[in-house]
């Protein structure tokens, strides 16, 4: 057997118990809190208040969470949770119980519709607060000192028409990962069933597995494989997620503690810009799509044990994972739905904060939105066919962590409606709210207030406000439909396969991914246009009014423009993407003298070199260079791709697998490559956060204005592979 090395990750050293948590852990104060707490809030949310009354309750509660806001700790977090659900609840009873008397018929229809938005954003809001609230933040347990207890692991790598340049990392990664030879065997899950994969499989010495059908998917492909291995554990990585050496040891400590334990998922991290972060150029600067629910969602859902799991970097028990009937089938998103059937039978899932694996983001626009479709379908016929609020097995808690997860997707119509709702008013004069502006004011400034204020505490590090507004409008339109249809009739939609490590040679505009979004900017702007008139002409009681709706439509327009913004396709021509690495190496020159230096970024083509001093070279010389794991050094042939001063940039020349997998050793797959740039963002203002919204919608204006005279002048061409994930994405339905 080959000597396993214990990994030694970098994590920062384990927190003493905050003092508030050590308050709340004394069972007479928790329930005198509770008591205060349900004696309370009804009796605040629904006293009747005079104008002047809300008014004066609206203040002492925004400055009583100003300055609960300079205290740190999770039990200020609670009382600003708490200030917000007071604001909040006061704010929809005002709204059923005083607004909906209406004068006409399209009143009462656009009202209602307003109000079912707003209802279901207050039990979203709830049910996230119950879900991060307090993040469970658990800690990874070490594995035994013998490597010769630990358990047998079968590793999948499930693949369909992935290139085999972007499985081929993956692989080399998982044969580098620090577990015995003899306990961990490795299958790529081809359901391509392509010869060239069978060739590279046999010439790394990792399983090459097919199957005669492709039924079910990439659910089905798991469960063939379940049937014809043995590992006492299954873990499961995306064929793009390319695993650390140390995810192993990281993962399975805590199956060791809890013999229930049935599940345990770590984040899904990519190297890659997503279409948002590319298009928009915000890489690196404002947190992504997918960071809330990685970086404190999945961390909230583990203290109701209600951890979800997500198809990829996760590990699972064998005899668990049979005992449910393997990989969900029933439903497009077959992983969530593993996890529920997992909780119904009374066993546990856990939730590790700490990326140990990386990816590819979805490389444009049209194939993120394809991948949302296939999401929302997927949580909406688990709502219809296996509801979480009914059946037996969960606990009040996981039925509304699953809830919340199921209700989410549901976004499109109420987005859609908020960001028409103003309209009402500006073109029909039709009142969606029943009240005057001075008490739409009072009531509605503190709820949006305290909960933009509260989230943005809570979620500060994983999302920045606004921004959620922004993905939502982008996608709304795309999974309305395949939402509605799943909810009448779940059985409908197939699954799509997320397309990874293609190219856009060239940038453009895609108007097509666009549409519902410049449909929508172009009604608010005239919105706006007859807005600006209607002041010319309405009287005093109503000016208010009118300017309320005015600026409802001004900031919609803001989101709109950077939903089209983010529709201008950024080119993208390299297959493999750079990441920021400054590590030690080695130089190594032709005539055998050496030159240390540091790296400063790398890929699987190649790497860029931070030199002591200038080197005289030219293109396509050649060197090798040499990366470290510990001491032991590693060299690796490269020519020159470009050399300006001190730095140069090598092209990595042919390799055999050994020297391959030894550089995924020393770079993607480090213990500590990607912990340290996780959750790492930080707190921003929000003026400065809408400031910086407003100068991308401004860009989201332009584009759209110059999409529409090229059009008009017959010189726009929309390159026709762009849209073609969501196509196919859309099709099954």
């Amino acid at each position: 057997m080959a000597q396993t090395q214990l990994t030694n990750v970098v994590t920062l050293p384990p927190e003493p118990p905050p003092a508030e948590s050590l308050l709340l852990d004394h069972p007479v104060l928790r329930v005198v809190a509770w008591v205060a707490t349900f004696a309370l809030l009804p009796a605040v949310v629904i006293t009747p208040l005079t104008l002047h009354q809300q008014l004066t309750l609206s203040v002492v509660i925004l400055i009583t969470g100003l300055v609960v806001n300079r205290f740190a700790g999770r039990f200020a977090s609670l009382v600003l949770i708490f200030l917000s659900v007071v604001a909040s609840s006061r704010y929809m009873y005002w709204r059923v119980t005083e607004t909906m008397t209406m004068d006409s018929a399209l009143q009462v229809v656009l009202g209602a519709g307003l109000l079912m938005a707003e209802v279901y954003a207050f039990i979203v809001l709830l049910l996230g607060y119950v879900q991060t609230a307090w993040p469970l933040g658990r800690k990874p347990v070490p594995m035994p000192a013998d490597p010769a207890v630990w358990p047998t692991i079968d590793v999948f790598i499930p693949t369909y028409n992935e290139p085999l340049s972007v499985v081929r990392p993956t692989v080399l990664a998982a044969q580098a990962i620090d577990w015995p030879r003899d306990k961990i065997n490795i299958f790529v899950l081809d359901d391509g069933r392509r010869e060239e994969f069978r060739v590279f499989c046999e010439a790394v010495g990792v399983a090459h597995v097919t199957r005669t059908d492709n039924k079910h998917a990439k659910a089905g492909n798991i469960n063939a494989a379940l049937k014809n291995t043995s590992g006492e554990f299954v873990a499961i990585f995306d064929c793009d997620h390319i695993p650390t050496r140390s995810f192993m040891q990281i993962a399975l400590g805590w199956f060791g503690r809890e013999p229930k334990l049935g599940m345990v998922q770590l984040p899904h991290y990519f190297f890659s810009p997503d279409p948002f972060e590319k298009n928009l150029d915000t890489f690196g600067t404002v947190p992504n799509e997918g960071e809330l629910f990685y970086g404190l969602i999945q961390d909230g859902n583990d203290l109701w044990n209600a951890t979800f799991f997500c198809g990829s970097c996760a590990v699972l028990r064998r005899t668990i994972c049979e005992e449910v009937g393997g990989i969900a089938t029933e439903t497009v998103t077959e992983d969530a739905h593993t996890a529920l059937k997992i909780h119904r039978l009374g066993y546990s899932t856990a939730y590790l904060a700490l990326p140990q694996a990386a990816g590819l983001a979805t490389e444009s626009l049209s194939g993120h939105v394809g991948q949302r479709i296939r999401w929302a379908r997927g949580m909406t016929q688990i709502f219809r066919i296996d509801n979480p609020l009914f059946g037996k097995g969960l606990s009040w808690a996981q039925r509304l962590c699953y809830l919340n997860a199921m209700l989410h997707f549901l976004y499109g119509l109420p987005r859609i409606i908020y960001l028409t709702a103003p309209l009402a008013y500006l073109f029909f004069g039709a009142s969606v709210i029943h009240a005057s502006a001075s008490m739409i004011f009072a009531y509605a400034l503190p709820h949006v207030f305290h909960a933009n204020f509260t989230n943005s505490r809570v979620q500060g590090r994983f999302r920045y406000l606004f921004w959620n507004e922004v993905y939502e409008a982008v996608l709304a339109w795309y999974i309305f439909r395949p939402t509605l249809v799943a909810l009448i009739n779940p059985k409908l939609g197939s699954f799509n396969v997320t397309a990874k490590g293609g190219l856009i040679q060239k940038q453009y505009f895609d108007a097509e991914i666009a549409r519902a979004s410049m449909l929508l900017m172009a009604i608010n702007f005239v919105g706006v246009v007859v807005g600006l008139w209607r002041l010319t002409f309405v009287d005093a009681d109503n000016i208010a009014t009118v300017w309320l709706n005015l600026a409802w439509t001004v900031y919609n327009l803001m989101i709109l423009g950077a939903c089209v913004a983010a529709a201008n396709e950024s080119r993208q021509v390299r297959s493999a993407h750079r990441v920021a690495l400054e590590v030690p190496a080695t130089l190594y020159f032709a005539d055998g003298r050496s030159m240390h230096c540091t790296t400063s970024d790398f890929s699987t083509g190649g790497l860029a070199l931070d030199l002591p001093t200038e080197v005289l070279a030219e293109d396509a010389t050649p060197f090798e260079v040499a990366l470290y794991r510990g001491s032991t050094e590693y060299r690796f042939p490269a020519v020159v791709r470009f050399n300006s001063g001190k730095r140069m940039g090598l092209r990595f020349d042919a390799m055999s697998f050994a020297q391959e997998r030894a550089l995924v050793q020393c770079t993607t797959a480090r213990a500590d490559i990607w912990v340290a740039r996780w959750g790492n963002h930080p707190r921003m203002a929000a003026h400065r956060v809408m400031a910086r919204i407003a100068h991308i919608s401004a860009i989201g204006f332009k584009d759209m204005f110059a999409h529409y005279l090229h059009a008009a002048a017959g010189k726009f061409h929309a390159p026709a592979p762009a849209t073609a994930a969501l196509r196919d994405a859309k099709d099954p339905i």
